[in-house]
């Protein structure tokens, strides 16, 4: 089977029922828009050209329309847009996968002088479909269903994993680690978490001079404290723990994420070339990626679709009111497609995401949520626009996404 087959087979799915779309973990690193920005203005020559070559053997994007829908719009297929909203008040959901919580962030001067980042979450109420907001925690993950989150307390490392009710907003019951923990994330099918170790807190901040005078803080990269992960049964809470020696080039915070199969982890490392990421077995030993996550990037974490046919990849062109991202084959990493966003986050289902897409009309990168889809130039806003900062020490509202 060819590319323009899968492509071909993908868009004649769309009449049909779409299978469950994979939680995407999305704790975002706090540099991700200026470096997409510096790297989509640097290949917009050659992506230029790629998207003509592409057009000749494969119909890529039709006209759609592009007026916004109403505040609060359902359709039929489950959508649930707040075009109006940023951040958002209440659900937004697209096919299987809904916006579980977001978190923004600030940076608070310690008393040795360091910095650490410090993130507010807001989570969904499953009862009244609104997000609340939740100051206990310093990292959630929302397990698929949307019914439980796993989080960590204030002042990391942690030595324990709550499992938080998000009806009751009650913790069911701690579990002690015999390491200190500073990320999670879900498997796939919600049965196991990966929790990533540290010896120190992860989201320490250093002071840099800030362009045009002043000063600011950021992470300070090439440096980390991680020294492992431990893989947690989320039925009967025993865990394992693999360590990792910090050999690589990796960021302060590099946490740990399952596989699609579960059988193995991945996290970036950091190189000459965008998105690199290193899997390992369960026993911390280092291994090849497996054969259709070999293309993919870290830090898009779209990934593969729900069937597994398509991967979603990075930012391949960008104009003053709109970005296009690549879809990828994941065995041969031959390109089938490009889509609308500037950042894939979430496969909604075969042939939607959800993205980050610049907000059409203005000079300056601002981005919302919307959904795209294969093979139409069509995009739904789901939230309104995030407004940028440029001041290191904060973090812009992130999404977190789940499946529903």
């Amino acid at each position: 089977m060819n590319v323009e087959d899968i492509l071909r087979d993908t868009l004649r799915e769309q009449a049909a029922g779409a299978p469950p779309a994979p939680p995407a973990f999305a704790d975002r690193v706090l540099a991700a828009r200026r470096r997409r920005r510096l790297r989509g203005l640097a290949s917009a020559a050659a992506a230029t050209a790629a998207v003509v070559a592409v057009a000749v053997g494969v119909p890529l994007l039709d006209s759609g329309s592009h007026e916004p829908p109403p505040a609060g719009l359902g359709t039929d297929d489950g959508t649930l847009a707040r075009p109006g909203q940023s951040p958002p008040r209440d659900l937004i959901a697209a096919g299987d996968v809904a916006l579980a919580a977001y978190c923004t962030g600030r940076t608070v001067e310690r008393p040795d002088g360091q910095g650490v980042l410090e993130r507010t979450y807001w989570l969904l109420d499953p009862a009244t479909g609104r997000y609340e907001k939740d100051d206990r925690w310093s990292f959630v993950a929302v397990a698929p269903g949307l019914r439980t989150a796993a989080v960590l307390e204030r002042g990391l490392p942690a030595d324990r994993i709550g499992i938080l009710d998000l009806a009751t907003r009650r913790i069911d019951r701690w579990i002690p680690v015999g390491h200190g923990v500073g990320g999670l994330a879900y498997s796939r099918d919600g049965r196991r978490i990966v929790a990533t170790a540290y010896d120190d807190d992860p989201d320490l901040r250093v002071r840099v001079e800030r362009e045009g005078g002043g000063e600011g803080w950021m992470s300070e990269f090439g440096r980390s404290s991680r020294t492992g992960f431990l893989v947690l049964d989320t039925v009967t809470d025993e865990y394992t723990y693999a360590p990792v020696p910090a050999d690589r080039d990796i960021n302060a915070r590099q946490d740990f994420a399952f596989s699609r199969s579960g059988d193995s982890v991945y996290a970036q490392v950091v190189g000459g070339k965008d998105g690199l990421q290193q899997f390992y077995a369960l026993t911390g030993a280092e291994i090849d990626a497996p054969a259709e996550e070999r293309y993919l990037r870290s830090d898009v974490p779209a990934r593969l679709s729900p069937d597994g046919r398509l991967a979603a990849l990075g930012l391949t062109e960008e104009r003053q009111d709109r970005s296009w991202s690549s879809v990828r084959d994941p065995r041969t990493g031959e390109e089938v497609a490009k889509v609308r966003g500037a950042e894939l986050l979430a496969w909604a289902d075969d042939h939607r995401l959800i993205a980050w897409e610049r907000a059409p009309g203005v000079a300056e990168y601002r981005p919302r949520l919307v959904l795209v889809t294969l093979g139409s130039d069509k995009v739904v806003p789901l939230s309104g626009v995030r407004v940028p900062d440029d001041d290191f020490g904060t973090l812009e509202w992130e999404p977190v996404f789940a499946t529903r």
